[in-house]
């Protein structure tokens, strides 16, 4: 039985758990999660764990942060006064918004805090600053 290795594309099954057991993504439901092994295209503490791995296996993963999404920065969090919000736009804590540079980059952001005055609006991924936890099964291999 073929074991995944750089290189290789493969399918897993997963579920993300936060520490405190949240589930934060899951494939259930959908098709399994695809990526070329080690291609940068999912977080590296994860990626890590599939070389060696072959189809019909499991495994529980921990990837802390730095691993994952990383630390906050607190450059990307921004005060901006209310009223260069429309007023249609909703600004409660927690609403993801998308913002545009002025290079037309679309990012998204999440409305951290509201005053009278200002809305603070946060760039940092929603899962900077936690250790993840992924339950995995390889369902498909296809060497590279």
């Amino acid at each position: 039985m073929s074991q995944a290795k750089t290189g290789d594309t493969v399918r897993i099954n997963y579920v993300g758990t936060l520490n405190n057991g949240e589930t934060f993504d899951s494939s259930e439901g959908r098709d399994p999660l695809e990526f070329v092994v080690g291609s940068g295209q999912i977080i590296s503490g994860l990626d890590s764990a599939i070389p060696g791995m072959a189809v019909g296996d499991k495994k529980d993963v921990n990837v802390p942060c730095e691993q994952a999404y990383g630390q906050s920065n607190p450059d990307a969090r921004q005060a901006v006064p209310r009223e260069q919000i429309p007023a249609e736009i909703p600004v409660a804590v927690g609403t993801q918004l998308q913002m545009q540079t002025p290079q037309g980059q679309v990012v998204p952001v999440t409305v951290a805090e509201v005053t009278e005055t200002e809305v603070t609006l946060d760039a940092n991924h929603p899962l900077a600053d936690q250790d993840l936890n992924f339950a995995i099964e390889v369902v498909g291999i296809d060497a590279a």
